[in-house]
C-alpha cells in the first residue's frame, strides 16, 4: 500500500498499522517489580495496549530507568495535518538564493545569530551561520549578500538587542538547546519583550531554532518562524529571502 493511500496512520513494527511503539523514561522510584508495575500502568493510561517492561535499571537517587513496549491504539489523519508551504517546498541553491537576493532585494541582508542567556550549545547556531555550514549546506557566511554576525553562545538578550540596533539587522536568529523546565519559553519571551520595549521589533525578521522548537511554539511566542532539527542553511537562507521580499512588496 502507498503511504499516500493511508490516512490514518498508527506506528509500525512487524505488521502495517500495528501500533507498535517503544517507550524509555525514567520513575522516581527504587527499582524492582513495583517500579515495573508502575510503569504499566503509566503506560495503560497513555493508550498503550498490552505493555511490556524490556529493560529497568536501578540509576540510583531513588530513580528507575525504564524501555517498555506495547501497542498504541491510537492513530492520526494525515488529511488533519496542516504542514506549512516552507517545510515542504523546493529550496534552491547558495547561488541560486544569491541571485535572487541580487535581483529582488537589492542590498546585503544583515544577519545577526546567538545563543541566548544560559545557553553554551553552539552546534546548531553555528551550522548555520558558519562558512562551512552542515551536511554540505554552505552556511550564511558564505553567501555574498549576507552579513552573517555570529555572537556565539551564553550571550544575554540586551547585548542582543544593543547589537540588532549598531548593526541595523534585518533578521536575528537566536538558538535554543537547552529547553530544561522549560528555560528555552523564558530566554525567547523575554528578547521579545525586550524587541518590542525598544520599537524594533516589527523592524527585524525574528527566527528561533533548537531541537525542541516548532512552528507553532515560534508563532506563540511571538517569532516569524522557528526551525527544528534537520534544517539546512539553505532553508534559513530561502526563508530570509521570500520574507523580505514580501516586506518589500508591501510597502
Amino acid at each position: 500500500m502507498k503511504g499516500k493511500d493511508i490516512t490514518a496512520i498508527k506506528p509500525y513494527g512487524d505488521a502495517l498499522g500495528d501500533g507498535a511503539v517503544q517507550l524509555s523514561f525514567t520513575l522516581p522510584w527504587v527499582g524492582g517489580a513495583a517500579a515495573e508495575k508502575a510503569a504499566q500502568m503509566l503506560a495503560a493510561k497513555m493508550g498503550i495496549d498490552d505493555p511490556f517492561v524490556t529493560f529497568s535499571h536501578d540509576i540510583g537517587s531513588n530513580m528507575t530507568f525504564i524501555v517498555l513496549y506495547g501497542k498504541t491504539r491510537h492513530s492520526v489523519n494525515i488529511a488533519d495535518i496542516d504542514v506549512a508551504p516552507e517545510a515542504s517546498e523546493r529550496v534552491p541553491d547558495m547561488k541560486t538564493i544569491d541571485k535572487l537576493i541580487e535581483e529582488h532585494i537589492g542590498s546585503t541582508i544583515v544577519v545577526i545569530g546567538a545563543c541566548i542567556e544560559s545557553d553554551a550549545h553552539t552546534v546548531g547556531i553555528d551550522a548555520i551561520m558558519n562558512m562551512k555550514g552542515y551536511a554540505g549546506d554552505y552556511g550564511l557566511e558564505r553567501y555574498k549578500n549576507f552579513n552573517a554576525v555570529n555572537l556565539g553562545a551564553q550571550i544575554s538578550s540586551e547585548e542582543v538587542v544593543k547589537k540588532i540596533i549598531e548593526e541595523k539587522a534585518d533578521v536575528v536568529l537566536i538558538s535554543q538547546v537547552v529547553t530544561q523546565k522549560n528555560v528555552h519559553i523564558k530566554n525567547l519571551t523575554r528578547l521579545v519583550d525586550l524587541l518590542e520595549a525598544e520599537h524594533i521589533r516589527d523592524k527585524v525578521i525574528l527566527i528561533v531554532g533548537g531541537p525542541r522548537i516548532t512552528r507553532e511554539l515560534a508563532k506563540e511566542l511571538g517569532f516569524d518562524i522557528g526551525f527544528g532539527k534537520e534544517t539546512l542553511p539553505s532553508h534559513v537562507a530561502y526563508y530570509i529571502y521570500k520574507h523580505m521580499l514580501q516586506k518589500k512588496e508591501q510597502k
